[in-house]
């Protein structure tokens, strides 16, 4: 079966879906696919922090409601080291900026539900997924929907497929430059039915390992512990988990961390990565397809935001005013941003975690950068300024 839209999206993750929703307030077609059911894409857990500029894009595009209504706005972090806690208020020190948490599940639940009601065509559950003819300018993408073979004839392809996805491995090796940084440890992350027992996350220096404390709602408290990366989490129940958190998180201050039931427990690697560059030919990449950074940042779900917003308008100059300019420029202007995530996100992630070759040397190294950005009003403005997101340009 032949079909034909303008822009074909590889991937309903929120770049995906995003990317589809601004083609569609400027009136450009375009076709979503995904290979995972509809529940489970509404369902996967992964970020939670959007920075000011996600937040007001997804204001101004329309998708904001719930999140203004569900979504908890937080004014700083706090850095727990030396058995004490030291806050960076982010206000003082922005602007007035600040981060919303609100789960990437919520934000891929919103922009399903407002596609949908708008008449979008996603397609979930369809397989054999291959990408065509992109050196061109006929692109194809064809897959299998149910018993229906389609074969979708396209002006440019969308690769929001992320890190595993075809898209990406579909461009000649020889094209692409690929930079990477994989990590010694890994996070063991647990959702719990727990109320927060703090307002803001916490990010724990301790002599055992990293821990964060977060939250996704006034209901679901979401934290995480440095392991190893050859963890088995069936090694880790629910009673060591949550004496590691009390040990690695509590101060003598008095504050206490709050148990609930453990509903969700995985154990994550981290990597940083990079693909340059983000497009070849009429294929563009987007989000985790083209790179990865350590969630100690909060940058992953940012970085596809602004991907797909620069791609969007690069698309409607296309479209509207038959330009390529953008399109051509698309990469440079997207990897200035994801260069900058990226070296925030090593920053965080070295400063706050045990490096198995760390001799005292290090640790005191890290300390003392510990003890600069939360004494120092221009280091804790520069954590700041990245924590919330740089303006964009």
């Amino acid at each position: 079966m032949s079909a034909r839209t303008q822009v074909a999206i590889v991937g309903a993750g929120p770049a995906g879906l995003l990317l589809s929703h601004l083609l569609h307030r400027d009136g450009i077609e375009s076709v979503v696919i995904e290979n995972r059911n509809r529940d489970y894409v509404e369902q996967r857990v992964r970020a939670g922090v959007l920075e000011q500029g996600s937040v007001d894009l997804l204001n101004e595009s329309g998708l904001g409601e719930r999140m203004r209504r569900e979504g908890l706005v937080h004014q700083g972090i706090e850095l727990r080291f030396d058995g004490f806690g030291h806050r960076i208020d982010f206000p003082s020190l922005t602007g007035g900026r600040s981060i919303t948490v609100y789960g990437q599940q919520e934000v891929v639940k919103d922009l399903i539900a407002t596609r949908l009601g708008a008449g979008g065509v996603v397609h979930f559950g369809v397989s054999d997924v291959a990408v065509h003819d992109f050196h061109t300018d006929h692109p194809r993408v064809t897959y299998r929907n149910g018993s229906k073979s389609i074969d979708l004839a396209c002006d440019v392809i969308a690769g929001c497929d992320g890190f595993h996805g075809i898209c990406r491995q579909a461009i000649p090796t020889a094209a692409l430059s690929v930079f990477e940084r994989v990590y010694p440890f890994a996070w063991l992350g647990i959702l719990a039915q727990a109320a927060p027992t703090h307002d803001e996350l916490i990010y724990a220096y301790h002599p055992r390992g990293f821990a964060l404390y977060s939250m996704r709602s006034p209901e679901i408290t979401r934290l995480y512990l440095q392991v190893s990366p050859e963890e088995d989490v069936a090694g880790w129940p629910d009673e060591r988990i949550w004496g590691e958190l009390h040990r690695r998180l509590e101060t003598g201050d008095g504050w206490k961390l709050l148990e609930g039931a453990v509903l969700e427990k995985s154990v994550t690697g981290m990597r940083s990565f990079v693909t340059e560059p983000m497009q070849h030919g009429r294929l563009f990449l987007a989000g985790d397809a083209a790179h990865i950074v350590p969630p100690t940042g909060a940058k992953g779900m940012n970085l596809a935001v602004a991907d797909v917003r620069v791609l969007s308008r690069a698309l409607r100059s296309f479209f509207k005013e038959h330009r390529s300019d953008e399109l051509d420029a698309y990469s440079a202007t997207c990897l200035k941003r994801v260069w900058r995530a990226e070296h925030f996100s090593w920053w965080m992630t070295t400063m706050l975690h045990r490096f198995p070759t760390d001799d005292a040397f290090q640790q005191r190294l890290q300390l003392s950068q510990l003890r600069y950005v939360t004494s120092s009003r221009a280091a804790a403005t520069s954590l700041a300024e990245n924590y919330v997101g740089l303006p964009f340009e």
